[in-house]
């Protein structure tokens, strides 16, 4: 396999070295790759956490990236490191505090290396903070910015949102604004610096709207009472005759009355009053009993062409197959596996298609279009330090 080069997207000649971790910062990797970087991880001999959890023929957060297995703990894979962090423009890492550091591969050395380098941390708790140094995961840090205590059944406990919110909304996504912004900083100054993303504030930072919110005294800390938490009748899930499931977001007026006329609830007195919440019990139950009368698909058909904001619960399986997505290559099809397609798209300097994922990597071709000479690469192996 040889290496991945940089691709035609807006990041096109940014070189990003990714340090090996789990996954909100392979996840920030493959968005960069998709913008066009030429990205290089440094894998650790034989694997890291990563790759011992996902098939490698599978797993698309490696995706878009050459690789290179150096054995750190090695000075040579440490010495190799550095010159490859002084080719780049950014370094991921997304280790606790203190273990780049004790690598040898912490800001110091680096920006001492490379003045101008972007050197981005991904961690749950930050670099400081009374819980910096403790493990933890998705789920944690959504407890503990208050998110978590809404999503949920009233009658139940909180219910885990996946692993979207923490580690790829606020973590990733995050981090990779971050890198972003100081990338360009970097550009007019000549100055680089860290970027510390943690998902626990990621987590904070996302509850800006809830926050407002409850400054206006319109917010309530108890599960589905709000207007978007599935306490509103025109705003939650409900179930068909077939067991499927349709979302209902008809937040504004316009569109309720449009839901209200499709479902025939138009003229029910008990319905119009939108916005009366000692009504909303009643009024769930109302429409739960007339969404029960037909199966998922066939409710579709009847809000096709509408904007009543009724759409299927569709399953992982599903989804790639929605007319809109395939239309808009939301989801795409590499060696018969489906991958998400990559986002946003840009006008002038489209994303790189998403690409086969290697079960194996050419770290020798990967540190070749680098710049390093064969010979070069031949006494780094004769060392140990490259695997």
């Amino acid at each position: 396999m040889t290496a991945t080069g940089p691709g035609p997207g807006p990041l096109r000649g940014v070189r990003v070295v990714e340090v090996a971790a789990m996954g909100p910062a392979p996840f920030c990797g493959m968005l960069l790759a998709d913008l066009g970087a030429d990205v290089l991880r440094i894998d650790r001999p034989g694997g890291g956490a990563q790759a011992a959890l996902f098939d490698p023929h599978c797993d698309v957060l490696q995706r878009g990236r050459s690789a290179v297995a150096l054995d750190l703990a090695r000075a040579e894979g440490r010495a190799a490191a550095l010159r490859l962090v002084g080719a780049a423009d950014v370094l991921i890492e997304g280790f606790r505090p203190g273990v780049m550091e004790r690598l040898g591969l912490g800001p110091a050395p680096c920006l001492a290396h490379n003045p101008r380098l972007v050197y981005g941390r991904m961690t749950g708790w930050g670099q400081g903070g009374p819980l910096a140094h403790t493990a933890g995961h998705d789920l944690n840090y959504l407890a503990l910015s208050g998110a978590l205590h809404a999503i949920g059944r009233a009658e139940g406990g909180p219910v885990p949102p996946l692993n979207l919110v923490a580690d790829f909304g606020g973590g990733a996504m995050l981090l990779a604004v971050g890198v972003l912004a100081a990338l360009l900083h970097a550009r007019q100054t000549g100055e680089g610096q860290v970027v510390d993303a943690a998902m626990t504030d990621g987590c904070a930072l996302l509850q800006a709207m809830n926050l407002s919110f409850q400054a206006m005294g319109q917010w309530q800390d108890r599960r589905q009472s709000n207007l978007i938490d599935g306490a509103a009748p025109f705003y939650d899930t409900y179930a068909c005759a077939d067991g499927g499931h349709l979302a209902v977001a008809a937040l504004e007026e316009r569109f309720y009355r449009q839901f209200l006329e499709r479902t025939g609830l138009a003229g029910e007195a008990l319905l119009q009053p939108q916005h009366d919440r000692s009504l909303w019990p009643q009024q769930k139950q109302r429409i739960a009993a007339v969404l029960r009368t037909r199966s998922r698909d066939d409710w579709v058909r009847v809000f096709e062409g509408s904007d009543a904001c009724v759409t299927p619960v569709l399953t992982l399986g599903e989804a790639p197959q929605h007319p809109h997505h395939r239309a808009r290559g939301s989801f795409v099809e590499v060696d018969g596996r489906v991958q998400p397609g990559p986002a946003p798209r840009f006008s002038r300097t489209p994303t790189v298609g998403a690409r086969p994922l290697p079960a194996t990597h050419d770290g020798r071709a990967a540190l070749a279009a680098w710049g390093w000479a064969d010979e070069e690469i031949a006494q780094l192996a004769a060392t140990g330090a490259l695997a």
